[in-house]
């Protein structure tokens, strides 16, 4: 049985993994379209998956599919995406760590 914090854990993996997955299936598409010579998926839709989440996807898209891997501009926008969500979870991470915690009503002071 999963506890409270596995379940706050598995809520955003899950969420990067489906929007990564989501962003990986677009750069397919979108290569294909290139080569097709079809209607291609803007950057704009691409850059905005990867703020959702789908940054890791777009990475996977760069180096499996050598799609939008040589676009400099592109990339430095999907390092941006990778940074602010890093940046974000590390933040997170270090206020989760030294924030005090309240002390219990009774005054006990337990150790983790």
């Amino acid at each position: 049985m999963m506890g409270w914090g596995e379940y706050i854990l598995a809520i955003p993996i899950a969420w990067y993994g489906v929007w990564s997955a989501v962003t990986f299936v677009c750069f397919a598409v979108d290569k294909h379209a290139a080569r097709q010579g079809k209607f291609r998926i803007p950057e704009r839709t691409l850059h905005t998956l990867e703020f959702l989440g789908g940054w890791a996807g777009a990475f996977a898209g760069m180096l499996l599919l050598r799609h939008k891997s040589r676009k400099g501009r592109y990339i430095v926008v999907t390092v941006v995406a990778t940074a602010v969500h890093l940046a974000a979870w590390g933040s997170l991470a270090y206020v989760a760590r030294h924030v005090p915690r309240p002390l219990p009503r009774d005054g006990a002071v337990s150790r983790p």
